[in-house]
């Protein structure tokens, strides 16, 4: 696109190819993301001192945070993101789950304000029925989340959950909500175009979890018939449309495999880590999207007609123990990625790089094509095998495991698959 880019990193990240491949590239601060990555003024002087057009918030940190958008609209620099109102209203999932409702979007039983406290959590839950999820309504990525079979186990699970919330995202607010059990999770990627029409691109399957967090995608969905995706699309568009959304977000949905239903989960107001294998399937650039969108140029592909071709499948690979799924950091001695027809690796690491323990261990997307979805799933295979890390432990010995399961190749899976898998 002829754009020049800036790179801001850690002291401990100072020799990350993303660093390298910049133009130019900022020191934020130490390891901490409170002294580096989270510090809002740091970021917009980086900004102003590089002469940057505009700031693309990635899919960490502070991405989500309407704060962050906001001080960067206010100090005349583009925001690569949503309207921070819209990131407002989604940000928490109580709101965002009456303002669907609203929309008419399906949601599951639930409760409409935060529940202050135990007793109030076990009268809730005589008119929304067990099983229940209890989840921090400010969070994201499965933290303070679980699941409660009948009282007893939801005063264990309140008490737990409220203590994560407010330790991890500052607010004690409890969402209480009809727990789907076998399902599976589905999102939508959605496009809030500058013409202020929402588009919708297609479905991801993200049920491959574990601790309630993503290990695997895949595009379509195999366990989404013709007409619920149709309604999923529709769902999702209708959702951006409510909160007057722009650029790149993602609305997450349950889907119940026996009744073909789903229920909105909550929207992502960025850029999601899965993000290639829409790409792949529909041959459009969401980050150039994105920034087209950000500088109020045209769509770059056809957003009239979207045509969605294949099958794609993402693995991320972490710097983690294949079997527990522990973080494993350490220094990287090896690092030989696969090639061919239909494989893409975004890395983040490269051959002497260390990982260290301060960040995500997220090493590298590896993702494939394939006409269908059988010729993905044996691409995949081959790709596994072609990837070579050394030097650290990471997951790819669990994607081979992953590829060659039942529970997975039939493609009637919902989220609790790995489990199902080593019973």
């Amino acid at each position: 696109m002829g754009l020049r880019t800036i790179a801001v990193h850690s002291d401990v990240d100072a020799d990350l190819p993303y660093v390298h491949e910049a133009d130019e590239a900022v020191l934020l601060g130490p390891a901490a993301p409170a002294e580096s990555y989270l510090v809002v003024e740091k970021l917009i002087e980086a900004a102003r001192r590089t002469g940057a057009d505009a700031i693309h918030p990635g899919y960490g940190f502070l991405a989500e945070n309407a704060a962050f958008a906001q001080a960067v609209i206010d100090a005349g620099i583009g925001w690569v993101g949503p309207p921070p109102e819209a990131i407002i209203a989604m940000g928490d999932k109580i709101s965002a789950r009456n303002l669907m409702a609203d929309a008419g979007v399906p949601v599951a039983a639930g409760t409409r304000e935060p529940v202050e406290d135990v007793e109030a959590a076990v009268a809730a839950a005589k008119d929304i029925g067990y099983p229940l999820m209890v989840k921090a309504s400010a969070g994201g990525g499965g933290i303070g989340m679980s699941i409660a079979q009948d009282a007893d186990q939801l005063r264990a699970a309140f008490d737990t959950a409220r203590t994560r919330a407010e330790r991890f995202f500052g607010s004690p607010s409890i969402l209480l909500e009809r727990y789907i059990e076998g399902a599976r999770h589905v999102e939508v990627q959605v496009l809030g175009l500058g013409s202020g029409r929402v588009v919708a691109l297609g479905e991801r399957d993200c049920s491959v979890q574990r601790r309630h967090q993503k290990v695997a995608e895949e595009t379509p969905s195999p366990g989404v018939s013709e007409e619920l995706r149709r309604q999923m699309l529709v769902g999702a568009v209708r959702a951006g449309e409510a909160v007057g959304y722009r650029n790149a977000g993602t609305v997450e949905c349950l889907v119940d495999p026996a009744s073909q239903e789903y229920v909105f989960l909550e929207m992502n107001t960025r850029l999601q880590v899965e993000h290639p294998v829409t790409e792949l399937v529909t041959g459009i650039d969401l980050v150039e999207e994105q920034l087209r969108i950000a500088a109020g140029d045209e769509p770059a592909a056809d957003m009239t007609d979207i045509q969605r071709n294949g099958h794609a499948i993402e693995m991320r690979v972490y710097a983690e123990d294949p079997k527990r799924f522990l973080p494993s950091p350490g220094h990287i001695e090896v690092w030989e990625e696969p090639e061919g027809d239909g494989v893409r690796v975004d890395a983040g690491y490269r051959a002497g790089n260390t990982v260290t323990p301060n960040y995500d261990p997220l090493l590298a997307k590896l993702c494939v094509w394939a006409p269908d979805r059988g010729g993905a799933i044996e691409r995949a295979k081959a790709a596994v095998d072609g990837f070579r890390i050394e030097g650290l432990k990471t997951n790819l010995p669990f994607f081979t495991e992953l590829l060659e399961a039942a529970e997975f190749t039939s493609g009637q899976y919902d989220t609790a698959i790995i489990e199902k898998m080593r019973q």
